[in-house]
């Protein structure tokens, strides 16, 4: 075959790919045009301010251009490379209880938080009646929908030191009361015993979803060669929801130092700085109330860079131990 040919052959394969991925595109025209708002509202909200990264490597000054853009541009660069800001937190007095707080709540939301929405799920998969079943899922789901503002708010009524139900039973047993909000020994189990109660039901849906497409023949059989409903879980049950425990597990180790502000500014007071001071309401006090921008910027990039690191490292070490990753 010339090379004429070969030309004409590879072109032709190239025609037959773009003709076979323009039918799937006016075949999918709808689930596409569904699409759409999401893919417009991430490339305006999170990947066109990608470029306000700079300012954690400048020293960030709105006066220096007409519009934030000029003054990205026109500031100027922090020392060597404008790592100024990065070193300065490195080496400052708060990185390492930021670290060591921040680290140990993530932590927690992983060891605790994680496997409750699975043992949820498989005990709701255990209910056979249906009334009972779709009754406890609709109870457990209802606190996902409330607010932060009002979560924080009905533990403070009911941990109140002087009207709170919990201080209440704690008197009438002959113990002092505990004013568990301005206690620092409390707040981790607080903050971490309140999100799983408000993500437990959701949390659950998706091993649910996984769950629902397990074929009821391998029960059956599983019961026809004697295996109890514990047996039935763990050779059954269990391996159905592997490829997603494990991809829940990878993304949710992305986050280990990605804790929320909104929740912990409402929780925390100064009496509990100690151990509920993390990385973003350092970000929100330094960037935002002090307006050091530019050291906030700094603070917020060291931790999703770290965030990177955990999720790389959780997906390799998936792929070896548990032969599923995200790529």
């Amino acid at each position: 075959m010339n090379e004429t040919a070969i030309q004409a052959k590879l072109k032709s394969t190239r025609h037959e790919k773009w003709r076979y991925l323009l039918s799937k595109i006016k075949k999918q025209r709808v689930l596409l045009l569904l699409l759409l708002p999401a893919v417009i509202y991430f490339i305006i909200f999170n990947y066109v301010p990608i470029y306000g990264v700079l300012i954690a490597f400048k020293n960030f000054k709105l006066q220096e251009g007409q519009s934030f853009v000029e003054a990205v541009f026109y500031s100027k660069w922090t020392g060597t490379f404008g790592l100024d800001h990065f070193i300065n937190f490195v080496n400052g007095p708060f990185f390492w209880k930021l670290l060591r707080n921040t680290f140990v709540l993530g932590l927690y939301g992983i060891l605790f938080g994680f496997p409750i929405p699975i043992l949820f799920a498989l005990l709701l998969n255990e209910v056979r009646k249906k009334f009972y079943k779709a009754f406890v899922q609709t109870v457990s789901y209802l606190p996902y929908f409330l607010s932060v503002v009002a979560v924080v708010g009905m533990m403070k009524m009911i941990l109140s030191p002087g009207s709170g139900i919990v201080n209440q039973l704690l008197t009438s047993i002959g113990l002092e009361p505990i004013y568990f909000m301005a206690d620092a020994s409390w707040f981790r189990f607080l903050f971490t015993s309140s999100g799983i109660w408000t993500s437990m039901g959701m949390g659950a849906v998706i091993y649910l979803a996984a769950l629902s497409k397990v074929d009821p023949e391998q029960y059956e059989s599983a019961v026809i060669d004697g295996a109890s409903r514990l047996r039935q879980i763990w050779h059954i049950t269990l391996p159905a929801i592997k490829p997603v425990v494990v991809i829940t597990l990878i993304l949710n180790m992305s986050g280990v130092l990605s804790v929320g502000a909104e929740k912990i500014i409402l929780m925390y007071n100064s009496l509990t700085y100690d151990t509920a001071d993390v990385f973003s309401t350092f970000v929100y006090r330094r960037g935002l109330v002090e307006l050091d921008f530019s050291f906030g910027a700094a603070v917020d990039l060291f931790n999703a860079i770290v965030n990177v690191c955990f999720l790389v490292a959780a997906n390799y070490i998936a792929r070896k131990v548990a032969d599923e990753s995200l790529w």
